[in-house]
């Protein structure tokens, strides 16, 4: 695949237009604005989805409006879970990062460093 190209067929224009009323109504200007709480890359900024990554954030943004119960009196405040829920996928993103990190170090030099940290590490037991 090119640089800078996605990976699937595009978003229709209409998943487009849905996905851009409920960021606005997520309390955001442009998809530009919600780049980072929503954790968007910057094709995604540019308003260019894949079909699938449209459907997953609209999935989400619907999620986040359920989970405030959206009334008539708080459509204006924009929902604190949607960048909960950002700042939670970004926690997975690092900890699945630390984990193929980790998954690479050989035993040695996990142990090394363990005890560097105060760990006390013993070999398992011989069964």
């Amino acid at each position: 695949m090119a640089f800078g190209q996605s990976s699937g067929p595009p978003a229709s224009a209409k998943q487009v237009a849905y996905l851009s009323s409920l960021v606005e109504a997520a309390g955001f200007a442009s998809f530009r604005e919600a780049r980072h709480p929503l954790g968007l890359t910057q094709r995604q900024a540019g308003g260019k989805f894949t079909s699938q990554e449209a459907s997953a954030l609209i999935d989400l943004l619907l999620a986040a409006a359920d989970e405030d119960g959206e009334g008539a009196e708080d459509r204006d405040r924009p929902p604190s879970s949607a960048r909960s829920l950002a700042d939670e996928r970004a926690l997975v993103r690092i900890e699945e990062e630390r984990a193929a990190l980790a998954a690479g170090l050989p035993a040695e030099v996990m142990v090394l460093e363990l005890e560097r940290r105060g760990w006390v590490c013993s070999p398992p037991p011989v069964r």
